[in-house]
């Protein structure tokens, strides 16, 4: 009892200073939210994304504590808050967790009976690789499985850090061949299997059709579906990153997170990649034919300022050259391999820092003869797909994207 009488003032004291510093914390995050966060006017609710962003940057700004006091990484922080959320069932979709091999993956199937074999959808989550999981893409996934009438099964490839760029390919790999080569198991038309996702997982989808192209006693696919997809790693200049650098849910400094710990680099190369010095000028002017701001419609283009390479530096371009690769720029696929692709569905967003990728990607396809259904969403942003069910967060422009999605499977 005595000693416990001396460590209470002591006690005491440490909560104090620990609620003062999360006051503190949460005092910065809002000042930097009103000083730094564009909220652009033709948002639906401007005043409800700016809240959830701020939420977002609390949940992050901890994380990177926590990261710095090497309890555990902000990835790994954020995707815990994330996934404390609890599933809701639908009534009309059952689903179960599976394991192909090493790799979790979610079955989503309706409830009700069918005589006939029902699409498949493969569906890579978003999340830039350390953020996003099955759990935070749950309504999306029942959802789209109850109004397209399809089965859909979610692949929650391993992520950052503890797992490399590589193991989330192999795992988007792996889970698709599996299901591909079960698709009686699952009731599925064979004909009508699609690849899916957003974000990063649209970068999967995009991968997957190139991998899997023509592969020996496996169902073709018949479509991919690309909702604000990442598809180009090169140029961060293009006029989509210089409107939208400071618009929710993903600003310029979360996009250089994610290239930093995709391409394992250190963060201080940002200004050197902005600028365009991580690559040759050679580089530049073999893929300028695609990435020229010029195969982007002139409407897409407001304030938008060219900006020169800046000349090269060769010790960033020795760590970042990677991204050469397919696995991170799809849009840099050559002709004779993209014109085999698979129908596509692409949803773009306007104030989106990635919106261009799509855009660029679209005239590929098109200029390529392979059939393009477009969608833009003039009020959507950057991850706007995951506030589906997110309730008083929830933004009318969510339900626009999973119709497109829906009504594009529907007429496979």
């Amino acid at each position: 009892m005595v000693i416990l009488l001396l460590f209470l003032p002591l006690l005491l004291l440490l909560l104090l200073a620990a609620g003062v510093f999360s006051m503190g914390v949460g005092l910065w995050v809002i000042c930097n939210n009103i000083l730094t966060v564009a909220i652009p006017a033709a948002v639906s609710h401007p005043m409800r994304l700016r809240v959830l962003h701020c939420l977002f940057q609390l949940i992050e700004t901890w994380g990177y504590i926590f990261e710095k006091l090497r309890i555990c990484s902000m990835c790994q922080f954020v995707r815990f808050i994330h996934d404390l959320k609890p599933l809701k069932k639908d009534p009309d979709v059952m689903f179960t967790d599976l394991r192909f091999g090493s790799i979790p993956v979610k079955l989503y199937w309706p409830k009700a009976p069918t005589c006939t074999p029902r699409p498949g959808i493969v569906f890579y989550h978003g999340g830039g690789g350390v953020i996003g999981s099955l759990k935070t893409h749950h309504a999306i996934f029942t959802r789209l499985c109850k109004e397209s009438d399809s089965v859909v099964l979610a692949v929650g490839y391993r992520q950052l850090p503890m797992h490399g760029v590589s193991t989330i390919k192999r795992d988007c790999i792996v889970a698709t061949i599996h299901f591909l080569r079960s698709l009686d198991t699952y009731g599925v038309d064979p004909d009508r299997v699609v690849v899916c996702g957003d974000s990063l997982g649209g970068t999967a989808a995009a991968m997957i059709c190139e991998r899997l192209m023509n592969t020996p006693n496996l169902p073709r696919i018949r479509a991919h579906i690309l909702v604000y997809a990442v598809l180009q790693s090169l140029d961060f200049q293009l006029p989509s990153c210089q409107q939208n650098q400071n618009v929710p849910l993903l600003s310029s400094e979360f996009v250089f997170y994610c290239v930093c710990c995709l391409l394992d680099i250190s963060p201080s190369w940002k200004n050197a990649i902005m600028k365009g010095a991580h690559l040759p000028a050679e580089v530049w002017a073999k893929y300028k034919k695609w990435l020229d701001p010029e195969n982007i419609p002139e409407r897409f283009k407001k304030s938008y300022r060219p900006v020169a390479h800046a000349p090269l530096n060769e010790d960033v371009y020795l760590e970042t050259r990677s991204i050469l690769n397919s696995t991170y720029s799809p849009l840099l696929i050559e002709d004779n391999i993209m014109s085999q692709y698979p129908e596509a569905c692409i949803v773009s967003c306007e104030h989106d820092f990635f919106r261009d990728h799509s855009l660029l990607y679209k005239k590929r396809l098109e200029d390529l003869g392979v059939p393009v259904t477009w969608h833009h969403i003039e009020d959507g942003f950057h991850g706007a797909l995951t506030t589906l069910d997110m309730g008083c967060f929830y933004f009318p422009c969510s339900t626009r994207i999973l119709n497109a999605m829906t009504h594009f499977i529907k007429k496979l």
